[in-house]
């Protein structure tokens, strides 16, 4: 899900999406799931923004994961003969799309931009296909499928709905093909977006997501991911696992009930509180009743967004039990709650408490640091209703999102070794 900068640019750009990378080669195997192994890079200082059959085991399809400028960009190649795509992994929305051309008004990127042409794979949708009435599209002179897909930040691409193929290459070395998967070919993308990304991989519960296209061909539309906390070195790896194997189970899981809603792109939950300490703040103050949904929880969101009503308790609260004096004299923080401390600090904890699960937040999860010597709180304020449950908090839980039950579940995990 593509946001405004809630924060410092040490905190995010255009999605806020957590980023992971999915490497694509060219040759078909067969069903059951498989996991992609995650590797983080260190972040500079100061930050800105079809069928696979086979043992639960026996695929595991890895890549590194690049973070640039506090993005995580998932690559993968796309048609035939591939072409490598990096772009935006972002369970906040649906859509798949990328650069391609003809661009007559598009974003610089570094790498060369997708071209239709030159794929024999690629097929354009029809305007009469259903497929062409997922979206906001018109129908091109050419009888094409023209789509117009915006986002929270004002970001915008335009362009034609298609099918191609993408490849896995699992460590197994038997590469797994996915064809017709549905894409966006955008040609005419405007917004917060730098030269690295050439598009947004949507991860979210829409029709048109990664996860829902290719969820039903490995034993369920599932998947769980396991996000390394920032600085991580960068030889240290995780994973995110799709379909059968990647349930989230053992000692110390909890679950929440995913919330339906007009919209399914994004995961909705519900949070009746935080506590900072021993200090319980209920989301809507002195009100009991809490509406249904009023989170959502975004691997492409780094910092956790709350109404205002809700963070500035949470704030004042991590303000009095901090023994520390907050920074006030930096103008480059905003309005951050920053402190000054080589390390980072050493309390205190905070809980979230969705409706029947309690996830505990340590520092590592609460405190990121923008700058050497600095470390700010991970959250902001919103002005919406509801909020966002970001990437920053997510990190070191293994943290399943089962769209066939309706869950999703949180389980404490050192990331590093997962």
């Amino acid at each position: 899900m593509v946001f405004p900068r809630p924060f410092h640019p040490c905190f995010a750009t255009i999605t806020c999406v957590m980023f992971l990378l999915l490497h694509f080669s060219s040759i078909e195997a067969n069903s059951g799931g498989f996991s992609i192994k995650l590797f983080r890079k260190r972040f500079p200082h100061v930050l800105t923004r079809r069928v696979l059959k086979g043992s639960r085991n026996a695929q595991i399809v890895q890549t590194k994961i690049n973070a640039y400028l506090g993005q995580h960009l998932l690559e993968l190649t796309i048609g035939n003969p591939p072409v490598k795509i990096v772009g935006i992994a972002d369970t906040g929305s649906d859509l798949i799309w990328t650069q391609c051309v003809p661009c007559p008004n598009c974003y610089k990127q570094l790498n060369r931009l997708f071209d239709p042409r030159k794929s024999y794979t690629y097929i354009n949708i029809s305007c009469q296909s259903e497929l062409c009435h997922t979206l906001n599209t018109v129908c091109s002179p050419q009888n094409g499928c023209n789509y117009n897909y915006g986002y929270v930040d004002s970001s915008v691409t335009q362009g034609v709905l298609a099918q191609e193929t993408l490849t896995l290459t699992s460590t197994k070395g038997k590469p797994v093909l996915l064809k017709n998967v549905v894409f966006g070919c955008g040609h005419n993308n405007t917004g917060n977006f730098n030269d690295h990304e050439m598009g947004i991989i949507g991860l979210g519960g829409g029709p048109l997501s990664l996860i829902s296209q290719i969820g039903s061909s490995f034993g369920g539309k599932r998947f769980s991911q396991c996000l390394l906390p920032f600085h991580t070195d960068e030889r240290i790896s995780s994973r995110i696992s799709f379909g059968q194997g990647s349930e989230v189970s053992g000692p110390g899981v909890v679950s929440t009930p995913l919330v339906a809603q007009q919209n399914p792109n994004p995961y909705f939950v519900t949070l009746l509180g935080i506590s900072v300490g021993y200090t319980y703040l209920p989301f809507n103050g002195s009100s009991k009743t809490v509406a249904k949904g009023n989170m959502i929880i975004d691997s492409g969101t780094p910092p956790t967004l709350l109404p205002q009503h809700l963070y500035y308790r949470v704030a004042a609260e991590v303000r009095r039990q901090v023994n520390l004096t907050p920074i006030t004299n930096d103008p480059s923080l905003g309005t951050q709650l920053c402190y000054r401390t080589r390390t980072n600090l050493r309390g205190p904890t905070l809980t979230a408490h969705f409706e029947g699960a309690n996830v505990l937040l340590r520092p590592i999860q609460i405190f990121i640091p923008p700058k050497d010597g600095v470390f700010c709180l991970a959250f902001a304020n919103t002005s919406s209703d509801s909020g966002i449950y970001g990437n920053f908090a997510q990190s070191n839980y293994l943290i399943g999102f089962d769209l066939d039950r309706h869950v999703v579940s949180f389980k404490p995990t050192d990331c590093t070794m997962y």
